[in-house]
């Protein structure tokens, strides 16, 4: 079925699935590690790349590329590397694009691990980073060097909720010939498309609001074009970062629901952060829906949606936040986003707790941001949860 003209909802659940033998209504799970040539001559052509038999799920996997093809035409791109979770994705991206004395600008705000694999680990190997506030793109340009090679933006930003224009980072990258990759975890293919503004490199953890239900840890990669799309999963295979069959059948499930679930997300989202931000125990909040937003203009032109993640502090600091996190009942204490489920968490001693003092200051994570992924209980019984929770401060 070709599906590259039907709606988005069609495209969750039709793109990238085929018709096995049987006639299997879903996507079966081919949980195997290996697989039989017809005869030693196709064997060769397969390793040779001028068949499209499989050889190795290391390599490729029927449930996998599913799960791919899928992606990619949500994304518009040209074809997805599908890994066994976001921090694989990421690091797959770096190994492709990145070598010895190459620069790379990063949104300061960015998921704690992506910073800190280039800070700890990439710099042992030549690989310099510069991270900034990528929602000002003057900062952008002043820091682009002779060995500047990849612009990586993350927007809306972990967990500051800061929005980078990803068209004027576009006409950056193009003005400087570098390859601008863009993390669209926070926003997802439904409500914005980064390849369509002019990113070259599209990533996400499909942990999060891909798959949906809080049960597998998972992450993809889609290009725009064919020779990025041959660099970042050749970097994959030799990594051995490949996502696992029944992940990919997990998040095949998950995906389908996409659109229900994110409407549903950032509906309930936006009433909790009216409710938060007339609070009088609220210093201050940040969700891209509010119009108090500095860049809900930006948002608004950039995003079809505000999806489900806010990020606020509360008068009294630290202990606080610590005290409305240690009393809520129905939000869950923990780290990750974008599930069917709320949760609630403090990034300076929690995601980004390996990101120094000094660098979480500058980035804007502060000791009294407290992060919030709303989910698609009854909004009502969140609110009320906080309101509860607030009462005890």
């Amino acid at each position: 079925m070709n599906t590259k003209k039907m709606g988005f909802n069609t495209k969750l659940i039709h793109s990238g699935v085929f018709e096995d033998q049987f006639g299997s209504a879903t996507v079966p799970i081919y949980q195997t590690s290996t697989f039989k040539f017809k005869n030693a001559q196709h064997g060769a052509d397969c390793f040779a790349g001028s068949s499209d038999g499989y050889i190795y799920t290391r390599i490729a996997n029927p449930t996998i590329r599913a799960l791919e093809k899928n992606i990619a035409e949500l994304e518009n791109g040209y074809d997805g590397v599908a890994t066994s979770s976001g921090m694989s994705a990421i690091t797959s991206v770096y190994m492709a694009l990145l070598g010895t004395g190459s620069h790379i600008i990063s949104t300061a705000s960015v998921y704690g691990p992506a910073r800190g694999v280039l800070e700890n680990d990439f710099l042992r190997f030549g690989v310099v980073a510069d991270f900034v506030n990528t929602a000002n793109t003057n900062s952008i340009r002043s820091l682009i060097k002779k060995n500047t090679k990849v612009l990586y933006i993350e927007t809306p930003s972990n967990p500051t909720m800061e929005i980078t224009d990803i068209k004027a980072c576009a006409e950056i990258a193009k003005k400087y010939k570098l390859i601008l990759v863009v993390d669209n975890t926070f926003a997802t293919p439904y409500l914005q498309k980064p390849l369509n503004l002019g990113a070259d490199v599209v990533l996400h953890s499909v942990t999060k609001f891909i798959n949906g239900h809080a049960d597998i840890v998972g992450g993809i990669v889609v290009t725009k074009e064919k020779e990025l799309y041959k660099k970042i999963r050749h970097s994959m295979v030799y990594m051995g970062c490949n996502m696992d069959p029944h992940q990919a059948y997990l998040v095949l499930r998950g995906v389908k629901t996409l659109a229900l679930r994110v409407e549903r997300n950032q509906e309930n989202a936006l009433k909790v952060a009216q409710f938060l931000e007339n609070h009088p125990k609220i210093e201050w909040i940040k969700y891209p829906g509010l119009k108090s937003h500095p860049q809900f203009k930006l948002a608004k032109r950039q995003m079809s949606g505000f999806s489900s993640m806010i990020s606020f502090g509360l008068k009294g600091g630290l202990k606080a936040g610590r005290k409305l996190m240690d009393n809520v009942h129905l939000a869950s204490l923990a780290v990750s986003l974008g599930g069917v489920e709320t949760l609630i968490q403090h990034p300076a001693s929690m995601t980004h707790a390996a990101v120094s003092k000094e660098d979480k200051l500058k980035a804007g994570i502060t000791d009294d941001l407290v992060r919030i992924s709303v989910g698609i209980e009854d909004v009502n019984d969140i609110i009320n949860d906080l309101e509860q929770a607030l009462k005890k401060i």
